[in-house]
């Protein structure tokens, strides 16, 4: 086939924002980089949980019409992808040929064993929201911190190091402030936490994409994670349309995608990259995007093959697979790493917080706002008989969602959780967190004169000396550099998550629900 003939039956190889190696063996930094092996180290931290057992229905896997011999070695394949194990072109080939998902997988892992799993879950590192808040809703309402958030407003979770989360509640992502609290258990939670739920209640970040399963923060070396936490098939459903086009179906390789359904499924099980997430969601691991390019026809592959895994002596393979054109070759599967047996997953559904009972629909422009910090430091200054006045505003949002703030006639109230609640003039307000008018509205700067007099008792309340624009704008008091505060986000928040669980595992930390 030539280079032209190749291009236009598999168009996908030379566009570069394909997504289409699920990696393994990466192409980075201007050669082949291999990824690092897993460390006993990188287990601890993890609890154990009572499990079910996958029953194994092993068979072996044997090279066959045409293959390459078992023992074959490995050879680099020239294109795109690294070219270990499966071919993602080469498997449309074989579909298209007439092969069946198990003859392209025995034909890629030679040696290999198909085994089934209980159902289970996975946890995704959402590297895209690093370094940011968790701001999420769901058009069905949702639940955090053990409060019901309904359809119309936004819950924003901010880790913090004893692995819990602060809380924030809004109308709408960037509306006035309802409720604010801390929780040790940082999760945002789905209606409904079973498998395979619609649209409507699946959660959304602000500006963002929408996810299955639920949404939970933690720390990262101090810097906010967010994890993404649901049913294995759940998330293949994500994967396996963003690793594989599925239009392939209509052309006569659905069996390809179903072969693909299966390397992915045992390719994420077998991971543990991290002590909160086994996998994450760019092609150093597998592409996964959220719900944004499912496909019923990626789907159907999924639901067919549901619970099949590979095996290498009883446990699961790491799959390794690529775009390589030219068919691939078959790979030795004892250079391949392999995770745990499928009765040591925890099979367990999706984290359920104990649901509050639906509260009565509620217009959230006429929600009845909680008290929050800002209006116990309000009340203690003498509330509007005070040196502060009559409010000038609703509360709002920080720039970089970490922490709200309050206009008062005769001053501000700023607050997060690094600082608490304090008092300062309108001037050190625009100094700390330069966007924070645009949060207030359009008019915040008519409301309150920058220069006028500092309310009594403002200095009495002074803001910790050297505290920079940063900490105000992120709550953090690591946060570094002013350019941060006076840039609001544009990219959807990130948070993190409680640890991993598998077997055999000590606790490190809450675990979603608990």
């Amino acid at each position: 086939m030539t280079r032209t003939e190749n291009r236009a039956r598999y168009p996908h190889q030379d566009d570069p924002s394909s997504n289409r190696c699920a990696s393994r063996f990466r192409r980075g930094r201007g050669q082949l980089l291999h990824r690092r092996r897993i460390r006993r180290g990188a287990l601890i931290g993890l609890v154990a949980l009572p499990v079910t057992g996958g029953t194994v229905i092993a068979f072996a896997l044997s090279a066959s019409g045409g293959s390459a011999p078992r023992n074959a070695s490995y050879e680099a394949v020239a294109g795109p992808g690294h070219g270990r194990g499966m071919s993602q072109d080469g498997a449309f080939d074989q579909a298209a040929g007439g092969a069946t998902a198990d003859s392209i997988l025995q034909h890629y892992y030679p040696g290999a064993q198909l085994g089934t799993i209980a159902p289970t879950t996975v946890r995704v590192r959402l590297t895209v929201y690093d370094n940011e808040t968790l701001d999420v809703y769901s058009d069905s309402g949702l639940t955090v911190a053990g409060r019901r958030v309904v359809a119309g407003q936004a819950a924003h979770l901010t880790p913090t190091p004893d692995g819990g989360a602060n809380v924030v509640v809004t109308i709408g992502c960037d509306g006035d402030v309802l409720w604010q609290g801390s929780t040790d258990d940082p999760w945002a939670y789905p209606v409904d936490p079973g498998s395979d739920r619609p649209a409507a209640e699946q959660l959304k970040v602000c500006d963002g994409s929408g996810f299955r399963g639920a949404l939970g923060v933690t720390e990262d070396n101090g810097a906010p994670v967010t994890v993404n936490q649901l049913d294995v098939d759940d998330y293949l459903q994500g994967v396996v349309p963003a690793e594989m086009q599925a239009n392939w179906a209509d052309k006569g390789a659905a069996e390809a995608l179903r072969a693909q359904a299966i390397a992915a499924r045992s390719y994420a099980l077998a991971e543990h990259r991290y002590p909160y997430a086994q996998t994450c969601d760019t092609t150093d691991c597998q592409m996964y995007p959220g719900t944004d390019k499912e496909d019923p026809r990626a789907a159907d592959a999924v639901h067919s093959t549901a619970g099949q895994v590979l095996l290498r002596d009883g446990r699961i393979l790491r799959t390794e697979y690529s775009a390589a054109p030219g068919g691939g070759q078959p790979i030795d599967i004892a250079t391949l790493e392999v995770g745990p047996a499928p009765a040591q997953l925890q099979s367990i559904p999706v984290p359920a917080a104990p649901v509050p009972a639906a509260p009565t629909p509620v217009d959230p422009e006429k929600a009845v706002r909680a008290s929050t910090v800002i209006d116990t430091k309000y009340a203690e200054s003498g509330g509007a008989a005070g040196p502060l006045g009559d409010p000038m505003g609703p509360e709002s949002l920080l720039p970089g969602r970490g922490g709200t703030f309050r206009l008062y006639r005769g001053g501000v109230i700023i607050a997060t959780p690094t600082l608490g609640a304090q008092i300062v003039d309108y001037a050190r307000l625009l100094q700390l967190a330069p966007g924070a008018t645009r949060s207030a509205g359009p008019d915040a700067a008519d409301r309150v004169t920058p220069g006028d007099t500092p309310a009594p008792g403002t200095a009495a309340t002074p803001t910790p000396p050297g505290t920079s624009a940063a900490q105000v704008a992120t709550g953090r008091p690591d946060a570094a550099g002013a350019e941060s505060a006076e840039q609001p986000p544009t990219d959807p928040p990130a948070a993190g998550v409680a640890p991993d669980h598998t077997a055999s595992d000590p606790v490190a930390g809450p675990q979603p629900g608990e």
